[in-house]
């Protein structure tokens, strides 16, 4: 497979998936300061011009975070990353990644208010538990690089937002963060 990202964007969530699915795949940068992914030739792969694109072993594309985790997840079920077969599960995970993408991502764009009504719906739900679902899943994935790259944004002094800051460190020790991270950080325009 291959992976079109660009350093800390929406494409780190594909990258830590593909990390703790085992998958063999390759990484190929388009840089966004670069405009990277509005050539004609990056268009031609995926016309809304945005990372994360991956690309399956038969060709297929897939675009947008949700959609790449749930194929990843799909694809490699001894990752054990989908509640496969319980069907209650499954719609709780799909809801996680839907209010991923749309209410904790689109906040940023509202504002400080949104934002900390946003991280303040994921703090409460995880009060009672590790993972959002209470159980690691590509929820956990998503919703973590979120918060991971707007809650300097925010600038909430410490301790505002507790069960989602100790869910913070809780990902940054899974190897596969760690090991996203650190080869995403070696990769410059």
């Amino acid at each position: 497979m291959k992976l079109y990202f660009s350093p800390t964007t929406s494409s780190l969530a594909t990258h830590i998936a593909l990390i703790e699915c085992g998958a063999d795949f390759e990484l190929i940068p388009r840089f966004l300061a670069n405009e990277e992914t509005r050539t004609p030739e990056f268009k031609a792969i995926n016309p809304d011009g945005k990372v994360p694109v991956l690309v399956t072993d038969d060709g297929h594309v897939i675009t947008e975070v949700a959609a790449t985790l749930y194929y990843l997840a799909r694809k490699y079920p001894a990752a054990n990353l989908w509640p496969e077969g319980d069907l209650n599960a499954e719609a709780e995970v799909m809801s996680w990644l839907s209010f991923a993408a749309s209410t904790l991502h689109g906040s940023r764009g509202k504002g400080a208010e949104a934002m900390d009504h946003a991280f303040s719906v994921v703090d409460q739900k995880l009060s009672d538990r590790d993972w959002l679902t209470g159980r690691y899943t590509i929820a956990d994935i998503h919703v973590f690089r979120i918060y991971w790259k707007f809650k300097t944004a925010l600038e909430a002094p410490a301790g505002t937002y507790p069960a989602l800051e100790a869910y913070h460190d809780r990902m940054l020790a899974r190897p596969a963060v760690a090991q996203a991270l650190d080869v995403e950080d070696g990769f410059k325009p």
